[in-house]
């Protein structure tokens, strides 16, 4: 099942995709302003209801729940130029193909130049996991986190609007 808000944007302007289950409510709140800021319509995708300011700039879609449900409707609704914020290697392997940029939650730029290499170290940890090694999970999000990943969404924008 989806549900979706209606959102009216002009199709020339880059589209703004959350991987919003996983997404810190701090690097939301620095979308919606950006969003507002830039009028960039932006969209978040979860599995379950995610509140969002009134703005005809930020919509919501709930798809159901599932492994990789959300992930695969934002894979599906992408296109080139858009930016798709996700800490997912496989998601940001998958809209990079595309032509979408990809931006993690902490700021972290992926590129096709280094999405492999990025990709073949989460496949190396998963298989690490599996046979009873402890790897321990990501680390606590921080301030500084929060910083890179507004300096760089404010870049990507800034690049977005010169063309």
């Amino acid at each position: 099942m989806e549900h979706e808000n209606a959102c009216p944007y002009d199709r020339a302007h880059m589209k703004i995709w959350v991987d919003a289950d996983a997404c810190p409510g701090p690097i939301k709140e620095i979308l919606f302003r950006a969003a507002e800021r830039t009028q960039t319509p932006l969209t978040l995708v979860a599995n379950q209801p995610v509140q969002t300011p009134g703005s005809r700039w930020i919509t919501a879609v709930q798809v159901s729940p599932g492994f990789d449900v959300a992930d695969h409707e934002i894979v599906a609704r992408a296109e080139a130029g858009d930016l798709v914020i996700t800490s997912d290697i496989p998601l940001a392997f998958e809209v990079l193909e595309k032509g979408a940029h990809a931006l993690s939650p902490r700021g972290e730029r992926y590129s096709p130049e280094t999405i492999r290499d990025r990709l073949n170290m989460r496949d190396f940890m998963d298989t690490l996991r599996a046979s009873g090694v402890h790897t321990g999970g990501p680390a606590a999000f921080t301030t500084r986190d929060r910083k890179a990943f507004a300096a760089e969404l404010d870049a990507l924008l800034a690049r977005a609007r010169r063309g």
